[in-house]
């Protein structure tokens, strides 16, 4: 039975990890399931993805069981690094915006997907880390992730230290879009829904465009882009 849920509730679609007793650990195959699920959700009319972990931790990264033995760098590429990062582009890539819920702790690739989510809402008392370093494992993978939303500076804290930062400083750093108590999470969720799947889809995916391209344009490209995004929704409004 896959560990990575699917559900729909009206415009919604929710991609859950559901798998609480290993604290959401992800093996390989899993992480290429869940790449499968987004990549699902975002062929669909949803309007908005929601990302979710089940139980008392959010993600607490990449489970090394059942991974096959890769005694070459090629092959260690392919077993383990491409489904990773693919897995990151089917979140960039989804037309749709994706809204992470992150509770308890999100370590490697749990902290990288919380940050690579379009906005992210966490519990106060929610947790990040990239722990790889401890193996000496250097988490670019992660960091190529994180790195479109994060400060250099903050990463190579996070990197270098293997020192844990609490929900506030993941908002300061730019992983997270805002902290609430655990007991107003629900509600400042379901409020941003409420707002987001009242907008059009060409709007929806129109901002998620700019904001992903954008940084990497040159002033007037950006400026270009702009205007030509928001020529086509005001063109489709008009229809």
């Amino acid at each position: 039975m896959s560990v990575i849920k699917s559900s729909r509730d009206g415009a919604v679609a929710t991609v859950t990890i559901d798998r609480p007793a290993e604290g959401n650990f992800l093996t390989i195959d899993m992480v290429r399931e869940l790449a499968s699920a987004f990549r699902a959700a975002g062929a669909s009319d949803a309007k908005v993805i929601v990302l979710r972990g089940n139980g008392a931790d959010f993600c607490l990264g990449r489970d090394p069981k059942g991974a096959a033995p890769s005694p070459t760098a090629m092959k260690m590429r392919a077993n383990v690094c491409e489904p990773i990062l693919d897995a990151y582009d089917a979140m960039a890539t989804a037309r749709q915006p994706i809204v992470g819920v992150v509770q308890g702790a999100a370590h490697g690739f749990g902290a990288a997907i919380a940050g690579a989510c379009d906005v992210t809402i966490a519990h106060d008392s929610a947790r990040f880390r990239l722990p790889e370093m401890e193996y000496n494992l250097p988490p670019t993978l992660a960091v190529s992730a994180l790195l479109p939303r994060v400060p250099p500076k903050g990463l190579a804290w996070m990197v270098y230290s293997i020192e844990e930062i609490d929900a506030r400083t993941a908002l300061q750093l730019g992983i997270v879009s805002r902290v609430a108590p655990s007991a107003q999470v629900e509600a400042e969720l379901a409020k941003l829904l409420a707002t987001m799947t009242s907008r059009s889809p060409e709007s929806l995916v129109a901002v998620k465009d700019f904001l992903r391209s954008a940084p990497q344009m040159e002033p007037r490209g950006m400026a270009d882009y702009a205007a030509n995004l928001l020529a086509s929704v005001l063109s489709s409004a008009g229809k």
